[in-house]
């Protein structure tokens, strides 16, 4: 429930601060060759630098694009520049396509999938070990998966106000802004991890994979309409999120706390800076004294946790993303856990935005109590259960220590949302978020398919396999951008930042001094703000 009167939030005064929200994407896709293959081409040195470019990089693979959009204030405003980056790509790469489900299609051997390279400057360097050491502890298969990450952040105008809301004064003893926004932003985090087992289920799409992906490894899964080339969960949501994708055994060792600020940084250290058995029986290099990882650690960095949501400051070069933290505070949150839309050519679309800015504004204005092993342990089920069964009508997932079914938890979970769709859409004089939440209701009760029942359907219906369909989907999506070249002034544009990221990447290059030795040792020393 809300932890004070709504009624507050909704005089003009206040409902202005709500338009001054910031929402961007980070949207990953998969070049593959007409045939559907992983593409073993470079990063297209058209694209500019993966290294330095703002708005188009690499993850794990140079064959796996991330497009960024920057914090804008609409959903259209980031779905518009999203737009362009997927038009100018298409501009530059050929006869290739950009996969557009989250698992990926035939990807061929583990050790064919290129890891990402960014150059050779000791920072471009440390992110293709780190890579390297994703691969050789997780395979390289599970790092092709892709997603959409989205950004969130509310502006300080609107943390003044709240603050002096829940009590506030002007003694000079009081909380600092910087410390209040972090504590609220973890107050929505905790409440985000309770509640995120919904966002799979109403946005799960990737219930099928291509029998390639689990060659050689054990699953759970069962053949798809009898073929052996497609398998999935009969009920499943999103495969991406279970032990097939961003889940790790080592990984499950690690109770990563979010009640404060100090807990979640000194954790995450720990597990930095600590040697794990397993790790460091691999050793940092190889027998030829290559590095194969960066570090013993059950981390490499702080970005190897996986987890459905992140706070996030912008890191500065050669700062740590725990060490921005420390210094600044949170400054916006990063949803994870949302696979990719197959059914858009972006991924995403505006009516799923407008539900994540009324579910995120839900999580950070109700009630957040502190969490415990017990909690942690049932965030963890829940998410297991949403992933394999979340389309079982009878489904029971875990909540206050007993057992409720999912239906009826979502369907109280949408009713406590809508206060904030309607806060929301009062700030933008429209009734769009109104809409976004009832099309999620329909879901719930069966009016409408989620997008992974969806995917099925068209599946049998279609006798496609997941490989097939997919395909299908991709080269649709492709000559939807092709269509619609950039007009001259915007390809300039383009052609212009990647241009001028390639230079900076040769500037950094070119500035570097020391060994890559001591620049890691230097980076690993800003650990050390933990132990204090």
């Amino acid at each position: 429930m809300p932890i004070f009167n709504l009624a507050e939030l909704a005089q003009p005064e206040s409902l202005a601060l709500l338009k001054d929200i910031r929402r961007g994407i980070e949207k990953e896709s998969l070049r593959v060759t007409p045939g559907g293959e992983l593409a073993q081409t470079d990063h297209p040195v058209g694209l500019g630098s993966a290294m330095t470019h703002d708005r188009i990089t690499t993850d794990f693979s140079e064959a796996l694009l991330e497009f960024i959009t920057p914090p804008v204030a609409t959903p259209e405003q980031a779905l518009e520049i999203l737009d362009q980056i997927h038009r100018f790509t298409y501009s530059q790469i050929g006869d290739e396509r950009l996969w557009v489900n989250s698992m990926p299609g035939r990807i061929g051997r583990d050790k064919d999938i290129p890891v990402a390279r960014y150059g050779k400057s000791h920072s471009g360097t440390m992110k293709t070990i780190y890579r390297l050491g994703l691969g050789l502890r997780y395979g390289r298969a599970m790092q092709t998966i892709a997603g959409i990450h989205y950004n969130f952040s509310l502006p300080n105008t609107f943390w003044e106000w709240l603050q002096e809301k829940e009590g506030g004064d002007n003694t000079g003893n009081k909380e600092s802004l910087c410390a209040f926004k972090t504590r609220r932003y973890f107050d929505l985090i905790r409440n985000f991890r309770r509640h995120y087992w919904l966002l799979i289920y109403l946005f799960g799409a990737a219930p099928a994979v291509c029998g390639t992906f689990v060659q050689g490894r054990e699953h759970k899964l069962q053949p798809f309409d009898g073929d052996g080339r497609s398998l999935y969960a009969p009920q499943a949501t999103s495969l991406r999120m279970g032990d097939l994708g961003y889940t790790s055994d080592a990984q499950k060792s690690l109770i990563v706390c979010y009640n404060d600020l100090q807990n979640y940084l000194s954790t995450l250290c720990a597990a930095i800076s600590r040697p794990y058995g397993p790790y460091h029986e691999l050793g940092v290099k190889d027998e030829e004294g290559n590095y194969q990882q960066l570090s013993t650690g059950l981390l490499q960095i702080e970005n190897e946790f996986y987890s459905p949501i992140r706070p996030k400051n912008p890191a500065g070069m050669g700062e740590t993303a725990l060490s921005a933290l420390d210094a600044r505070g949170v400054e916006y949150i990063e949803v994870r856990c949302l696979d990719l839309n197959p059914f858009v050519p972006l991924g995403v679309e505006a009516p799923q935005m407008r539900f994540l800015d009324a579910f995120l504004l839900h999580c950070l204005l109700s009630d957040s109590p502190l969490s415990d092993d017990a909690d942690y342990r049932a965030i963890q089920q829940n998410q297991q259960r949403i992933v394999y069964h979340g389309r079982d009508p009878e489904l029971q997932l875990i909540h206050n220590g007993s057992e409720r079914k999912l239906t009826d938890w979502a369907a109280e979970l949408l009713d406590e949302i809508a206060p904030m769709a309607d806060l929301l859409d009062q700030a933008w004089s429209s009734k769009d978020y109104a809409r976004a939440l009832n099309a999620q209701r329909d879901k719930v009760t069966g009016k409408t398919k989620t997008p992974a029942a969806q995917m099925l359907a068209e599946m049998h219906e279609h006798k496609q396999t997941f490989f097939q369909w997919a395909s299908a989907k991709a080269e649709q999506h492709r000559q939807y951008f092709l269509d619609r070249p950039l007009d001259a002034s915007e390809q300039a544009e383009f052609v212009r930042l990647a241009q001028e990221s390639l230079q900076k990447q040769q500037s950094i290059e070119e500035a570097d001094t020391g060994s890559f030795e001591d620049f890691l040792g230097k980076y690993y020393a800003q650990y050390t703000f933990c132990q204090r």
